[in-house]
């Protein structure tokens, strides 16, 4: 069976470093996996989405549908993205079977040390706008099937771990 594991979380929390090396230990027991990033698919979706809460809306439930397809087919899998509404995770639930939610916390102060997009720091300086969990209100996911608090006290391979038991390992 193949599963999706939609690992959300606001930017900077570590959810496509925690994508990657899940995808690499998956992909050494099962050659069918693909990882899909956020910010990669917007590209391959032409940056067809704006960044308003309706656009990101409407590229996330794109992004669930590509995930159900693929698994559909058999193939697992990693889907990394803010995915900041209920009704999207909701969708996921209901409709892709093999649906591991995981939501990757990071504190404020975290997030706005690592700030890798400049986003926080942009929106404290007035350059930025429509930023989740700013100006933007995420929903934080109500039933996760695991939930990581990545301030940095653990590693990758122990939030990968984490996952993997939620399932049964391999």
């Amino acid at each position: 069976m193949s599963n999706v594991f939609w690992i959300t979380g606001l930017s900077g929390a570590g959810k496509t470093t925690i994508g990657e090396e899940l995808y690499e230990r998956l992909k050494k027991h099962n050659g069918s996996v693909v990882l899909l990033d956020g910010d990669n698919l917007r590209s391959v979706f032409g940056n067809i989405f704006g960044y308003s809460a309706d656009e990101r809306k409407k590229s996330a439930m794109c992004f669930s549908r590509l995930c159900k397809l693929l698994s559909g087919q058999g193939i697992t899998v990693v889907c990394c993205t803010v995915s900041m509404f209920d009704i999207v995770r909701d969708w996921n639930r209901r409709n892709i079977n093999g649906y591991v939610e995981i939501y990757v916390k990071a504190s404020p102060e975290t997030l706005l040390e690592r700030d890798q997009k400049g986003l926080y720091s942009g929106f404290k300086k007035g350059t930025s706008s429509e930023v989740v969990g700013m100006d933007i209100q995420m929903e934080e996911p109500k039933a996760p099937d695991v939930v990581i608090e990545n301030d940095g006290h653990l590693s990758i391979d122990e939030c990968v771990n984490e996952i993997l038991e939620t399932i049964g390992g391999f």
